[in-house]
């Protein structure tokens, strides 16, 4: 299984949190099943993203 990383990066841990939060319940919306694992991560530049393991 391979991370699937949504494809927008956020100033704050908040909205990344928020986000993910939305795909842990609605990623039938996305087109996803319910992901295994969904996780925030921070990048080199320090903006906050999304992934998930579907």
């Amino acid at each position: 299984m391979q991370w699937v990383y949504f494809g927008k990066l956020y100033k704050t841990k908040f909205q990344a949190g928020c986000l993910a939060k939305r795909l842990e319940q609605n990623g039938w919306i996305y087109g996803y099943d319910d992901p295994h694992l969904v996780e925030i991560f921070r990048s080199r530049k320090g903006r906050y993203g999304v992934r998930f393991i579907p």
